[in-house]
């Protein structure tokens, strides 16, 4: 806790003030108000008006209702913390402070001006005086939005914008002016008020944006006429409010139908936006024919008309007018077709494509598994790359980096990103290097290290020194016990020796008791697939006693620069350090055959411990993860395996663009490599 208070002295320092005063003088269980003193501490029009200057200051730690304090003080906790945390101690004591009077001055100055204009509101609230600090806090959390990565920067000033928009319409407090000022002064400049801290945002806001704004849109006119009928009799800026009670099954009835288009204009569907297009029309143009209908009548002789609650109209035609012209600008960002049409459009699984292009451009270790038929391919125009994907969950599952032309990467993570877009999908892409991540990072993006990729440098490979002792040991031993290494295609040897490497692999997945994994971890079908090498350590008798899978890494122009492993098993009762054996002479044998690297592939959700680098929170949940699933699936004994192999380290990461769809994303990956699993075996996994 001190730690935290040294991290934002200023949001501390107030907090405690404020409290301890509540306490001493008695307001946090009695109304200010009924002070005897309050008028000392109160600002507004009034006290400046009989030169009570000091009380913008003093009035900052009060709040007028036991009640408030929770936002006085909770809320300026929270939120100018965070704040502060984001912009430093300094700038938020300076744009706090400022904002506050500004926004007391300017609301007073405008009460002071038209008053005596017939403005019931206005002639209401220029006699009223009001305490808090809430105007600051809404102002310097605005800018601090500034600091905050997309999507959330979004997030938070549409929460910031619904609120004292709500809040003037609806409630017409002093305060919700105030604020409404404030926030209007600091969120459009919050860029270059955040200093060195602000991120530079985006021109345009982008199609996952563009359908976020739409869907907030409808909820807020939804949310927003309903509540404002359950709120008492009020005074606003429009005018007193003229409540129904009646009216508040029908409009939450309208709030229920609001959900449904607001989902599909998250989603992107075309329809969606046709019904809030026309829903949002309706009361335009009656706005626009009432209009006309007041001019018209204004040329008639001996012609009345009286409209009632002007201020209101006028309020819900802006809006109703802001919200069509947002519709309509971005109605790009609302193509996604009908459901049939958008399983067409991602229903496209193209191997031999793939296989041709990775063969010709070249890949990452784990870009054969890409052209493996359980994945859909993600061609671009000009048909030179690809990215490979699985659907589940409505998520985009993609694997890897980007295969094709080194200067097409970024093109084609966009082209990606269009699908997805189009489909109403979420974009996610696993397993990918530090390339696709910088990529992914620069559209705003997130990412998260899940693995890492061993790679065994063969040039210079020699099985010398202490730390190999283990593996020298296994090239040793073997012989002795008659057995042999062989590297083969497996789907050109003899039914006798395939049925034997199978009946090896069914025996090792039943004492697991468990699921086949998928996706990134091949199985029998794989390596029998005829560019496949497979390593078998064999017995004086034929007993096969392990096996290994080889996948080739293509470097371009069909030429192979590495291997990457992927199917491990070994017989029970065999030769105890088959495996070390097999990765050993597989090592010696592609060395030897000119190839460059091994790679022994990453075991997922299983690093190495260290590193400059701070963990994210993602990052720290996958670790607990993977520290869960240690005793069912062996991660990081596998991890820890492969170390023997003193292999160089390459991170692999997965990156996403928005964390409120983790967890629609946990349920994709889990889908991935689990697809055909059931309750019965989610069941066993829970057990283990």
């Amino acid at each position: 806790m001190l730690t935290l208070a040294r991290r934002i002295p200023f949001t501390a320092t107030y907090v405690v003030i404020t409290v301890v005063l509540s306490v001493v003088l008695g307001t946090l269980w009695s109304p200010v108000e009924d002070k005897s003193w309050y008028d000392v501490v109160a600002y507004g029009l009034p006290a400046f008006e009989d030169g009570r200057w000091y009380t913008l200051v003093l009035g900052n730690f009060f709040a007028l209702y036991p009640v408030y304090y929770l936002f006085v003080a909770g809320a300026f906790a929270l939120l100018t913390g965070f704040a502060e945390w984001k912009l430093g101690t300094k700038r938020t004591i300076v744009l706090t402070v400022v904002y506050q009077f500004a926004a007391v001055l300017l609301v007073a100055l405008f009460f002071l001006i038209f008053r005596n204009a017939d403005w019931e509101w206005v002639a209401q609230r220029a006699t009223e005086t009001d305490v808090g600090f809430s105007a600051g806090m809404l102002a310097v959390l605005g800018v601090a939005s500034a600091a905050v990565r997309p999507p959330w920067r979004l997030r938070l000033r549409l929460a910031i914008w619904v609120y004292v928009i709500f809040s003037i319409m609806f409630v017409g407090q002093m305060a919700d002016a105030e604020h409404l000022v404030a926030v209007a002064l600091s969120l459009p400049f919050s860029t270059r008020l955040a200093g060195p801290r602000g991120i530079r945002a985006r021109a345009l806001p982008t199609r996952h944006e563009l359908r976020m704004l739409a869907a907030i849109g409808v909820l807020f006119t939804a949310a927003s006429q309903l509540v404002g009928e359950l709120l008492p009799d009020r005074l606003t800026p429009f005018g007193p409010t003229d409540d129904d009670p009646e009216t508040w099954w029908y409009l939450a009835i309208n709030l229920v139908v609001a959900l449904l288009i607001a989902n599909g204009l998250r989603r992107g569907y075309r329809l969606a936006w046709w019904v809030a297009l026309i829903q949002v029309s309706i009361p335009l143009v009656l706005s626009v024919l009432v209009v006309l209908l007041v001019i018209v009548l204004a040329f008639i002789p001996g012609a009345e008309t009286q409209i009632d609650a002007i201020p209101q109209f006028a309020a819900n035609a802006v809006l109703s007018a802001a919200f069509f012209l947002l519709l309509l600008l971005g109605r790009r960002a609302f193509q996604v077709p009908r459901r049939s049409k958008r399983r067409l459009a991602i229903s496209t699984s193209h191997p031999g494509v793939a296989r041709d292009l990775l063969q010709r451009w070249g890949g990452d270790t784990i870009s054969w598994m890409t052209t493996w038929p359980e994945n859909r391919h993600m061609i671009t125009e000009d048909g030179q790359s690809y990215l490979a994907f699985r659907r589940h969950a409505g998520v985009a599952v993609a694997l890897g980096d980007p295969v094709g032309p080194p200067e097409s990467t970024a093109a084609t993570i966009q082209a990606f990103v269009g699908l997805c877009d189009r489909a109403a999908l979420v974009p996610y892409i696993f397993s990918c290097t530090a390339r696709t991540a910088e990529i992914t990072d620069a559209l705003g993006w997130q990412s998260a290290q899940v693995a890492e990729d061993n790679l065994i440098d063969l040039p210079q490979l020699e099985f010398k020194g202490k730390k190999w002792q283990d593996i020298r040991t296994a090239l040793n031993k073997a012989p002795k016990e008659g057995i042999t290494f062989s590297m083969l295609t497996l789907a050109e040897q003899s039914w006798t020796l395939v049925n034997q490497v199978e009946k090896l692999s069914e025996e090792w997945l039943g004492d697991k008791e468990l699921p086949e994994m998928g996706f990134t971890l091949g199985g029998m079908t794989e390596a029998l697939d005829p560019l496949v090498k497979v390593g078998l350590a064999i017995g004086e008798d034929g007993t096969v006693h392990g096996v290994t899978s080889w996948m080739p890494v293509y470097a371009g122009d069909g030429k192979v620069a590495g291997w990457t492993l992927d199917l491990m098993r070994r017989k029970d009762g065999g030769f105890r350090s088959t495996m070390e054996f097999l990765i050993a002479s597989s090592c010696l044998w592609f060395k030897a055959d000119g190839a460059q690297f091994l790679s022994l592939s990453g075991a997922p959700l299983a690093r190495s411990a260290g590193g400059d680098r701070q963990e994210t929170a993602v990052e720290k949940f996958l670790d607990t993860l993977g520290e869960q699933l240690e005793p069912v699936y062996g991660f990081r004994s596998l991890h820890s395996f492969k170390s023997k192999f003193q292999p160089r380290l390459s991170p692999m990461y997965m990156v996403y663009r928005d964390e409120a769809d983790l967890p629609r994303i946990g349920i994709a990956i889990t889908k991935a490599y689990l697809p055909d699993s059931g309750i019965r075996d989610l069941i066993a996994l829970a057990r283990h």
